[in-house]
């Protein structure tokens, strides 16, 4: 469940639509993820990052903070932004989902995220 202060939280969901046309089915898998959880509901904002349209509002986001990967998320709270485009740890910090499985899903997705990384 949400915080009790996530009234004053705005979260934006930014997925993308791939060159092809086709969905982004890490994107797809997220908001299942959401919507099975029941964390759908927090979020306030679904917005497209359409790779065929680099004017599209997703895309402008992703320009102005910097992020290349989707899905991300835009956390807007007491005047501070924050990005996220690792899921698990989005819904932990923001969501308060957690679990001790959480960690090592994160540690995972970040992997996947990042090939250059290699695990020490």
């Amino acid at each position: 469940m949400p915080s009790p202060d996530a009234a004053e939280r705005r979260i934006t969901f930014v997925k993308k639509v791939l060159a092809n046309g086709q969905p982004c089915a890490k994107c797809a898998d997220v908001e299942q993820r959401l919507r099975t959880s029941g964390h759908m509901a927090a979020i306030h904002r679904t917005v497209i990052a359409d790779e065929r349209d680099p004017d599209s509002e997703g895309m402008r986001i992703a320009a102005e903070h910097n992020v290349e990967l989707a899905p991300f998320f835009v956390v807007e709270e007491g005047g501070d932004t924050r990005i996220y485009t690792i899921y698990f740890r989005f819904a932990r910090e923001v969501l308060g989902s957690g679990g001790a499985a959480k960690p090592k899903r994160e540690a995972e997705e970040i992997l996947r995220a990042n090939p250059d990384l290699d695990l020490v």
